[in-house]
């Protein structure tokens, strides 16, 4: 029986992206039968309802517990990673056999002790006008320390994996890819439901259909593209409206500037940051999902649209095409035109939505948290496993 130790800073103090991944799958981890003890470790603590999610995760499993340090990740990213003072993360999170770190930067672990790390993408490197400059320098610095110290690797996608290896020159044989899963509750309605015009009323839509995108409005999620093909959309499809779900990051004023200039006006909206519990029915009142996204890890929501019975229209680049294959429309994130064709395909050919959302019910049915599950405790028994020391 090992001692393993997850980072569930992510799963606490991030609401969307990454935190998400990380409290599915050590929800869907906890749930496996496993001969180990888990550590759940939390740095900074977080407000009630957070600290009473993380407790339930941990009331999983009979041999789970919880550690929350009130020094927060950026106070030890500093003692770690500026200073450089070797103290290791054990002093904060209790003892362990193997440390993940699920979250880019792995910490330095006692003498013989085992880590694995989890990269979600090298958005950074691939894409580096699309983080604030502080946060480039940053990850630039600590994050091809940590791929070199950890003993494996957790990339979210094959095109993770090859920017890996690419970029810094790690054998793929200390990789492993682990796909994202989708809940169960995203599904689609077999009959009309109160609850699709209650989450209409919620977020003011009103009754007109609508192109949903969901995300940080940040640079590479590319809504600029996505505005300027919607203004040709609805040239041909004038009830259509645009919906973009997602708290403001950097660089927005870019989007509501250009949507000015396209006098489009009330037809975007902006409706914030949603809910997890409210996504399954906003997905299923789309009409058409669009991520056009320059670069992913993996790319959740196009997933969960498709769960929910809602044609996608994505972005062809990076981890996208491994996530919708054949069941969507993959188009040049930075084709205006090709975007506004797939989206008007996807809004108004009901011979194609239908058989696009069959595809991607089928689709979404290939990626489970049960799965992600069972491969990280495969790759946690492997590099317990494994001889040597840590990189």
């Amino acid at each position: 029986m090992a001692r393993i130790t997850i980072d569930c800073t992510p799963a606490i103090h991030q609401s969307a992206g990454i935190g998400r991944l990380t409290r599915e799958v050590v929800r869907a981890l906890l749930q496996r039968d496993a001969p180990h003890r888990f550590t759940l470790f939390c740095m900074g603590r977080a407000g009630p309802s957070a600290m009473a999610e993380l407790s339930r995760l941990a009331a999983l499993a009979p041999r789970a517990r919880v550690v929350v340090t009130p020094l927060n990740d950026r106070w030890l990213y500093r003692l770690w990673h500026r200073t450089r003072l070797p103290v290791p993360v054990e002093l904060f999170a209790g003892r362990s056999d193997l440390y993940h770190a699920t979250d880019f930067v792995l910490p330095p672990v006692m003498p013989g002790k085992r880590a694995a790390l989890t990269v979600h993408d090298l958005t950074f490197e691939r894409a580096p006008d699309a983080a604030p400059p502080q946060l480039l320098r940053f990850l630039k610095r600590v994050v091809p320390q940590s791929v070199r110290r950890a003993h494996h690797v957790i990339a979210d996608s094959q095109a993770t994996a090859r920017d890996l290896t690419a970029l810094y020159d790690v054998p793929p044989e200390r990789i492993t890819v682990i796909y994202s899963g989708v809940d169960a509750r995203f599904c689609p309605l077999d009959a009309p439901s109160s609850a699709l015009d209650a989450a209409r009323r919620k977020h003011a839509l009103g009754d007109a259909p609508f192109v949903l995108t969901v995300g940080t409005l940040q640079p590479r999620k590319n809504h600029l593209t996505l505005v300027r093909a919607f203004a040709q959309v609805v040239r041909r499809l004038p009830d259509l409206q645009l919906v973009i779900a997602g708290g403001r990051g950097w660089m927005y004023d870019d989007v509501t500037g250009e949507i000015a200039r396209l006098h489009l006006g009330e037809r975007v909206r902006f409706i914030g940051f949603v809910d997890d519990a409210d996504l399954p029915d906003l997905y299923r009142a789309a009409r058409v999902f669009a991520f056009p996204s320059l670069y992913e890890g993996f790319g959740l929501p196009p997933l969960e649209a498709m769960a929910c019975g809602v044609p996608v229209v994505a972005s062809n680049a990076s981890s996208l095409p491994e996530v919708v294959g054949d069941a969507g429309l993959l188009v040049d994130p930075l084709d205006v035109d090709g975007l506004a064709e797939a989206l008007t395909r996807a809004a108004a050919d009901e011979v194609w939505r239908a058989q696009a959302i069959a595809r991607g019910l089928a689709r979404a049915r290939q990626f489970t948290w049960t799965r992600a599950a069972e491969q990280l405790l495969a790759v946690y028994d492997a590099v317990l496993n494994a001889p040597g020391d840590a990189q």
